[in-house]
């Protein structure tokens, strides 16, 4: 039971830590959401590019790989991949290899999502 539970405890501590993070961001300062989701992908992507979110994904798995910074996190690792087997011409296609079965399922998911519960304006 312990071994499930040392991975749950780290998955939801990094999580819950960018999630407060943003939250702070959000009634702190005048950011917009749109801004601060750019600010979180960015992050992932210039800390994944130079290393250093890797060790946190292998610390905190899905604490880490779920969030946006982990979104960024996988854009910069195609991009890094496509580098090294396209050379620089890597840098206009491995983020959007990388990214694109993630990408793909928001899209279906979103698409039945929005059938299933028939969307409506709140007014």
């Amino acid at each position: 039971m312990l071994q499930l539970l040392i991975p749950l405890g780290k998955a939801f501590l990094v999580g819950g830590i960018l999630c407060v993070v943003g939250q702070i961001l959000i009634d702190r300062t005048k950011l917009t959401p749109a801004k601060i989701l750019v600010i979180y992908v960015v992050s992932g992507v210039i800390l994944g590019a130079v290393g250093l979110y890797e060790p946190l994904v292998k610390w905190a798995s899905a604490g880490a790989t779920i969030p946006l910074t982990g979104f960024g996190n996988v854009l910069a690792a195609g991009m890094r991949k496509a580098i090294e087997e396209q050379g620089i011409l890597g840098v206009f296609s491995g983020a959007f290899t990388a990214g694109a079965a993630g990408l793909g399922a928001v899209v279906v998911f979103g698409y039945l999502a929005a059938v299933v519960f028939r969307p409506r304006d709140k007014s």
